[in-house]
């Protein structure tokens, strides 16, 4: 996947130049780092397996780009056949793009359903992975923008595009792929018949916003952008972000009140419910574990958390009735990592002793 990458980086080079190219490179790699860890934030609960992520990313960044890229030439040569070149830039901008970028976007998540269906178990999820995709889909766009905007406007040509792309707007394409992760996130919990109909719809939600997103530029001009990201982009943003803390919250609840069947089944102790139920408490666990015994101590001790958390998670569904045809064999699979996990951090005793003295809060949900 990341092999994909280098056609669309040899057009930049084509195109633009070799120096404008490398250093359109190093400006859409800019805002990377910190929509990625604002992603890695939000998904504190159950961190998704670091392969995974990559691949959401490389899949962005190299199958979606480069197949959207075919796709969308393809398309527009005909709208350009049939209507012209004018009418058929603007039908390839407002309506071409959207509904083109996002399916190929929005593929990643229904890859994953097939391949580790496991590793999708609610909204949270959807989220990360779909905005992961969206963040490397922008990385190599950018490149492709930017070395063009530098190789015709110089040095301050790249700076303004850098502004408005990669500063005021670097949620753009995770925001709009997020509503189909969003719905795909929403179907795996669901247990209504029409729950496969959720993904149509938050793929068409991020067609619509994509398209908003792109004529607003293409018919408004500067001023119509502005209005469109002040107004929609932005309300938009703040909803996701409610969205993600209600979640969020909704996870700690989760957690919260599983534990206690943990310790009735023996596979957690009681004096670690208290740390197990909040964030802070694990992370003051780890941080006591990492400082007192190590890096390894520390290490064991987060596997365990994320296997307690996922159990979790698995248990709720099965309450909800939300289950698939494997849900009980990957039931009986994360008791025994459960166990594994614990044993493996039992290699390092004084990690689950210092349970009994770390600091941290108490739960906010008895369960």
């Amino acid at each position: 996947m990341a092999a994909l990458i280098l056609p669309l980086f040899g057009l930049t080079v084509l195109g633009a130049g070799p120096a404008p190219a490398v250093l359109a490179t190093f400006f859409a790699f800019v805002p990377v780092v910190p929509v990625v860890a604002v992603f890695l934030w939000i998904d504190r609960w159950e961190p998704e397996p670091g392969r995974l992520l990559l691949m959401a990313f490389l899949w962005g960044a190299g199958v979606a780009t480069l197949a959207a890229a075919v796709g969308s030439l393809v398309l527009n040569h005909a709208w350009t056949a049939v209507v012209g070149t004018h009418v058929g830039d603007l039908l390839g901008t407002v309506v071409t793009a959207p509904f083109v970028e996002e399916a190929f976007k929005g593929a990643f998540l229904l890859v994953l359903l097939a391949i580790r269906r496991r590793e999708l178990d609610g909204i949270v999820d959807g989220i990360v992975y779909a905005g992961i995709v969206g963040i490397g889909f922008a990385f190599t766009e950018n490149i492709l923008y930017l070395g063009t905007a530098i190789s015709e406007g110089g040095l301050h040509g790249g700076i303004v595009l850098f502004g408005l792309r990669c500063v005021l707007s670097p949620f753009a394409h995770p925001l709009f792929t997020s509503m189909t992760g969003l719905a795909v996130g929403a179907m795996v919990r669901s247990k209504s018949p029409a729950r496969f109909l959720l993904p149509v719809a938050g793929y068409l939600g991020a067609v619509f916003l994509h398209g908003l997103w792109n004529g607003s530029a293409a018919l408004l001009g500067g001023t119509g952008f502005f209005i469109v990201y002040l107004l929609v982009m932005v309300p938009l943003f703040v909803a996701m972000a409610l969205v993600v803390v209600w979640q969020r919250r909704r996870e700690q609840r989760i957690v919260a009140t599983q534990l206690p069947s943990f310790v009735a089944y023996g596979l957690i102790a009681p004096e670690e419910v208290r740390l197990l139920a909040s964030l802070p408490g694990r992370r003051g666990w780890r941080s006591a574990v990492k400082r007192q015994w190590g890096p390894d101590a520390a290490k064991a001790l987060s596997a365990y958390h994320a296997a307690v958390t996922e159990l979790a998670f698995l248990n709720d569904r099965l309450a909800r009735g939300a289950s698939s045809p494997d849900t009980g064999q990957w039931h009986t699979e994360l008791v025994d990592t459960v166990r594994f996990t614990r044993a493996q951090t039992m290699r390092h005793p004084q990690a689950l002793q210092t349970a009994g003295s770390a600091a941290g809060p108490p739960p906010p949900y008895n369960g």
